[in-house]
């Protein structure tokens, strides 16, 4: 025999079974319960992952993670400001397009409007960007969003905890396939002609490579677009496009979510540049510069253009060829000659240990921009996977996203790159229960004692000095040694190339962390001569 609230637990985790959720996190409480057991008894019987965190903050960013792979996740918690606690992660996946399923128990509709303990409005909670499903016993039915989160809020009354330990309400787990927007047929034509870049941002996916491969065009991918491969890669685009290569520039393709530059933006908002750019799924689709074509999919010019020589043409591609090639190796003089370990050191130390089938989770903040300048030209096919959360591209949740991801990613060697702050941030995601599975996942801790991005913008100049520290650079002078053997992580301390070089070459399984030490009192300095490198003539 079992109760109103089990009955409902159990058809809303078979439906989640049914809908291809595979992976499914759990924050401890009591409300909860019913969909605890539920979640237990469908993990039992292997039809889904449970994963286990006193945390919801770190539960969902886990589920995020998990995600962000290519699993189907779902994260589930209390009433009360446990819902809140998920509000990061929601909008995370509402502004990224990622199917999230979010799980809240909430006391029953007699409670609502009154004092009772734990409860208040979750319905809505979440804002106007994602629907609530309110369940109850008598209207249990939903359906899961494909391109963006899905919360089911749950009515649940005493009792709570089941009384039989049935299984037959479990259905068979399907077979998913994920479906990725860049997977689309046929496509608009473009033309030959004017000078034309292509700029993949977050998750553009092979497409942005493929297309600046058949027309010949430079491709400006960030990191985490899935397309920094293949010859047409340029890695110091950043700067190239505030020299003569960038002024010359007459058309953009755009696909995926560009979020990390400067250049870029500026590139976009200019008058006298056409700009394509790909239809993106998420919360808010609308692009925030002018676009004069909008597209799903695009077919390049023909093999053989009628001006071969055109503006666009072989040359075109050379020039950037040339000039990349040049600001590179001046970028990497300059970063040998200094004499203390550097963020961009970092960042390409860890790209080049990044092997075939591996994985990287990047921070927010300076290091995806570090990570930018520094990723070599990775051969196709050799599935590396780059991931980061540019939803919103705050620095939330990244431990557990990260370990979420390695999770769900098996792979024979997984990193994280992210800042100190961004670590701290997120510190809670190293706690894990003896039970609970842990990746081999390799965290990588570039630590300045600080916010280091802010000294290279607007409030890191001199007249704002006497405010920065305890306004933006906020030194915390935590020993993250002692942090770490809190959660009983591993952790190693380097301060050189050749000591980070032999951490990440030797890992030692499971979670570990290893602190590179760099100086942040010269970062806006060292920034202004990396971006001088690429003043007219210095690419020549």
């Amino acid at each position: 025999m079992s109760n109103a609230s089990t009955d409902l637990a159990r058809g809303i985790v078979a439906r989640l079974v049914e809908a291809g959720v595979s992976e499914v996190v759990v924050a401890p409480g009591s409300r909860n319960a019913p969909l605890s057991f539920a979640v237990l008894a469908a993990a039992q019987a292997g039809r889904v992952r449970l994963h286990s965190r006193i945390d919801e903050r770190s539960a969902a960013f886990l589920a995020l993670g998990l995600t962000k792979v290519g699993a189907r996740a779902a994260v589930v918690c209390t009433s009360g400001t446990a819902v809140a606690n998920l509000h990061p992660a929601v909008l995370e996946a509402a502004h990224a397009a990622l199917d999230l399923v979010v799980v809240t128990a909430d006391r029953p509709a007699s409670m609502r409007g009154t004092n009772a303990n734990q409860s208040t409005d979750q319905v809505g909670v979440f804002g106007p960007l994602v629907a609530t499903r309110d369940l109850a016993a008598e209207s249990a039915s939903f359906t899961l969003v494909e391109a963006g989160p899905t919360h089911l809020n749950v009515h649940l009354d005493e009792p709570l905890l089941p009384e039989d330990d049935a299984v037959d309400w479990l259905p068979d787990a399907p077979p998913r396939e994920r479906q990725w927007p860049w997977r689309q047929e046929g496509g608009t034509q473009i033309a030959a002609g004017p000078r034309t870049v292509v700029v993949a941002g977050d998750h553009a996916g092979p497409p942005a490579r493929t297309l600046a491969e058949q027309a010949g065009w430079p491709l400006l991918a960030e990191p985490s677009s899935g397309s920094r491969t293949g010859a047409n890669a340029m890695r110091c685009y950043r700067l190239l496009l505030d020299g003569d290569l960038g002024r010359r520039v007459e058309r953009v393709v755009v696909l995926g979510h560009p979020t990390l530059s400067r250049p870029v933006t500026r590139l976009l908002a200019r008058d006298d540049v056409e700009v394509w750019a790909q239809r993106i799924p998420g919360a808010w689709p609308e692009r925030p510069f002018a676009v004069d074509t909008a597209f799903d999919a695009l077919t390049p010019p023909p093999d053989e253009p009628d001006e071969p020589n055109g503006a666009d043409g072989p040359a075109w591609l050379q020039e950037w060829h040339t000039a990349d090639a040049a600001v590179a190796r001046r970028l990497d003089a300059l970063l040998a000659a200094e004499p203390d370990l550097t963020p961009y050191e970092v960042a390409g130390a860890v790209a080049a240990a990044l092997p075939p089938e591996g994985l990287l989770v990047v921070g927010a903040s300076s290091p995806i921009r570090d990570l930018d300048l520094m990723v070599p030209r990775y051969a196709v096919g050799a599935r590396r996977k780059v991931v980061a959360n540019r939803g919103l591209a705050g620095i939330d949740g990244t431990v557990s996203s990260a370990i979420g991801a390695a999770l769900g990613r098996r792979s024979d060697r997984a990193f994280a790159l992210m800042g100190d702050v961004t670590f701290l941030h997120d510190a809670g995601g190293l706690v894990m229960g003896p039970a609970e599975e842990r990746p081999d996942l390799t965290i990588v801790v570039v630590n300045d004692d600080g916010g280091s991005i802010f000294t290279m913008l607007e409030q890191g100049a001199a007249p704002y000095a006497s405010a920065y520290e305890r306004l933006f650079g906020t030194p915390h002078g935590v020993d993250l040694a002692s942090l770490c053997a809190a959660t009983r992580t591993p952790h190693w301390q380097v301060g050189s190339l050749p000591e980070l070089q032999q951490a990440l070459a030797a890992p030692n399984g499971g979670v570990e962390v290893v602190e590179a030490r760099v100086r942040r009192d010269n970062r806006r300095d060292l920034d202004a001569r990396i971006r001088a490198l690429a003043t007219d003539g210095a690419a020549r």
